[in-house]
């Protein structure tokens, strides 16, 4: 999988763009504020759909502008292929893939994997459990569009469910109505609790090799899918779960939200037995970090039949020098786009940026 060209109108501080890859690595050096992370951004927004720091489409507008485009074209094992997305100040964003319309963001998700890094990803270690579950879910959704749909309907079903104990006046009242959000609820729980527990079991050896590796194999890795559900995941999981929401009904009804289900699940993560969220240095969390993101390349290479593209956000000034040598051993087996103020040691097309414009390029 290779992006082969990528063309920019009015999108961030670029006013135009149009740039071919290097198959292998690609670097954005330049001082900050330059541009650099806008191109990582373009990418990423071509493959999932969305920004990973823009919490509304209309932020990656120019300024004084009122649409923007993104063009990619990629290349891949069977097919070559084009993602066009057209953003508006006013209206949704419109995506097409070789020219054609798509209704949902679903049918764009799983075309072009990507594996994103930057040094605010330690959330993944050692914020919320929510971003260990966006962690899970961004990754599982480009191997699985069944995933991701029933993802989207859990959400909506917990919502419903939700909404109940506001306009119910007493709980005799939501009694009458819970059964079939009940229902609904735990089949789509039991997909995604499933996948989730597949997905840790999957990455699990490839994120202790990683680690191993970039830590110099002073350290053993370890993960846990941890379930919110509150029920075994065997045969008898939806019964079971059906029952402990009855159980919890009136203790739901009185906080206004459902206590138990895939939106509570979390991975615990340990390094020689010692959990790395609250006891691990700020060293070891962002090895711990970068080690899963490393085990993604490999989880969908296993189930895509080919490497994601690989997306570096000044990783480098993060790490010391060893780490940085381990690292780019890693860089190049797929297609890889890294952001940093210099060139450190690295090969592969460099593109100078400065002030939204590519300033200068070798190789």
């Amino acid at each position: 999988m290779k992006i082969t060209e990528l063309e920019l109108q009015n999108f961030r501080n670029y006013k135009t763009l149009k740039v071919p890859f290097d198959e292998k690595v690609n670097v954005f050096i330049g001082k900050n504020a330059q541009g650099k992370t806008n191109l990582l951004e373009s990418i990423f927004l071509c493959c999932i759909g969305k920004s990973f720091k823009a919490s509304k489409d209309k932020e990656m507008i120019f300024w004084g502008e009122e649409n923007a485009c993104v063009k990619m074209n990629v290349q891949k094992k069977f097919r070559d292929l084009k993602v066009e997305i057209f953003l508006n100040k006013l209206h949704k964003k419109t995506v097409k893939i070789n020219s054609l319309p798509i209704r949902r963001i679903g049918d764009l998700i799983g075309e072009v994997n990507v594996v994103f890094f930057s040094p605010q990803e330690l959330r993944l270690v050692k914020e919320s459990p929510e971003e260990r579950r966006k962690f899970m879910d961004i990754d599982i959704s480009q191997q699985s569009k069944r995933y991701f749909y029933q993802l989207s309907r859990y959400e909506k079903i917990l919502a419903n469910r939700n909404k109940l104990f506001k306009i119910c006046s007493n709980l005799e009242a939501v009694k009458e109505t819970v059964d079939i959000w009940d229902r609904a609820l735990v089949a789509s729980a039991k997909i995604l609790a499933f996948e989730r527990q597949k997905f840790v079991e999957e990455i699990l050896p490839y994120a202790e090799k990683a680690h191993r590796f970039i830590s110099g194999g002073k350290e053993n890795l370890t993960l846990a899918y941890k379930c919110g559900c509150g029920v075994a995941l065997d045969e008898n999981f939806e019964e079971n779960m059906d029952k402990l929401l009855k159980k919890n009904l009136e203790k739901d009804f009185k906080l206004g939200f459902t206590t138990i289900g895939p939106h509570r699940d979390d991975i615990d993560i340990f390094l020689n037995g010692v959990e790395v969220k609250n006891f691990g240095s700020q060293g070891q969390q962002r090895t711990v970090a970068l080690s899963l993101k490393l085990a993604e390349l490999e989880n969908m290479k296993e189930h895509c039949g080919e490497y994601p593209i690989l997306l570096l956000d000044d990783v480098f000034s993060e790490l010391d020098s060893e780490r940085q040598d381990r690292l780019l051993k890693f860089v190049g087996r797929t297609q890889t786009f890294i952001t940093c103020t210099d060139e450190h040691k690295l090969s592969g097309k460099i593109f100078e940026i400065e002030g939204g414009k590519i300033i200068k390029i070798k190789k």
